[in-house]
């Protein structure tokens, strides 16, 4: 039970884990509040095309 305690093999993977869940929600928020200025960007670039 000691040995269990002590025992950090996973820490990595969970550490890993962590920061990719923090840059997504950094994503998500930087989508969330900037999705009007996407949508324009993106509507300019399609009535270039055609």
């Amino acid at each position: 039970m000691v040995s269990f305690l002590y025992d950090d093999a996973g820490q990595g993977l969970v550490e890993y884990a962590l920061i990719i869940a923090v840059i997504a929600i950094a994503v998500i928020v930087a989508i969330v509040f900037l999705r009007d200025q996407i949508s324009n960007i993106f509507s300019d670039i399609g009535n270039n095309l055609t």
